[in-house]
């Protein structure tokens, strides 16, 4: 008798929501088209693709955004806020990095078999060599491949670039 696998998602919000819906330019040359990702299909899509059973999204709390919160929670996202504060410029800066990774490597760990990380930043790659070595790492699912950091290019065989998926993810107003 075999047993399901326990899995879970442990989502950067901000990485993947810039690098999906950024466009990315090399000089006056776009190389990448940003998109609006439907969070609502993206659970859907890591349930259906990777089999979930929990999916932790890591922002940064801004109480004016309470609705939007309360719609992710309805989607099935397990919300994980960080303190936000502003810059110099005013302009809101919340790093769930630190987070990400204490969940995934601590406060979670012994709860999952193995883990799906949603991000294309290089400062997780850490977490992808500890998950590895633990055979806990299943996929690095990256927004786009313009936006990838070079140090994930050693997890060649984990990644998946959901702008491949972009059809099925992209929120298209009613």
């Amino acid at each position: 008798m075999t047993t399901k696998k326990i899995i879970y998602a442990f989502i950067d919000s901000q990485n993947l929501n810039l690098g999906t819906s950024k466009d990315i330019y090399k000089g006056k040359k776009r190389l990448y088209q940003g998109w609006k990702l439907d969070f609502k299909k993206f659970h859907k899509y890591l349930q259906d693709k990777f089999r979930i059973k929990k999916a932790f999204l890591f922002i940064g709390y801004i109480s004016k955004n309470e609705k939007l919160y309360k719609r992710l929670k309805s989607y099935g996202f397990e919300l994980v806020f960080k303190p936000t504060v502003q810059d110099k410029q005013g302009k809101v800066k919340g790093n769930v990095d630190a987070e990400l990774v204490l969940h995934a490597a601590k406060i979670q760990y012994d709860k999952y078999d193995e883990a799906v990380i949603v991000s294309g930043d290089g400062d997780f790659y850490c977490l992808h060599e500890f998950l590895l070595k633990n055979k806990k790492l299943l996929r690095i699912i990256i927004p786009n491949e313009k936006s990838e950091s070079s140090l994930l290019k050693t997890f060649q065989e984990f990644k998946t670039f959901i702008f491949f998926e972009r059809s099925k993810l992209e929120f298209k107003p009613k």
